[in-house]
């Protein structure tokens, strides 16, 4: 009887040290992926801000008075005078 209850004590011992050391994993394993988690979510936030900076540079870029302006810049273009307008029909 005595080996019988010696070798239950020794099963529920190794039992609890497993259960121990799996509890001990899951922790670890949870706070890696929080850690992970906060840096992902950081930079999902830079992402954005740059983002939207982005868009109000695109915004600007695309304004026509700024096309215009540097249309006449930098290719040297112009207005068309009078004359050199043709008007085409179908």
């Amino acid at each position: 009887m005595k080996a019988l209850q010696l070798t239950l004590l020794l099963a529920l011992f190794a039992a609890v040290i497993t259960s121990a050391i799996g509890v001990v994993w899951a922790r670890y394993e949870s706070r890696a992926l929080f850690v992970k988690l906060t840096a992902l979510q950081n930079q999902r936030d830079e992402m954005n801000i740059e983002f939207g900076r982005l868009e109000l540079e695109q915004a600007t870029f695309a304004e026509p008075r700024r096309i215009d302006e540097e249309a006449r810049k930098q290719l040297g273009m112009l207005d068309p005078r009078p004359q050199d307008i043709r008007l085409l029909h179908r």
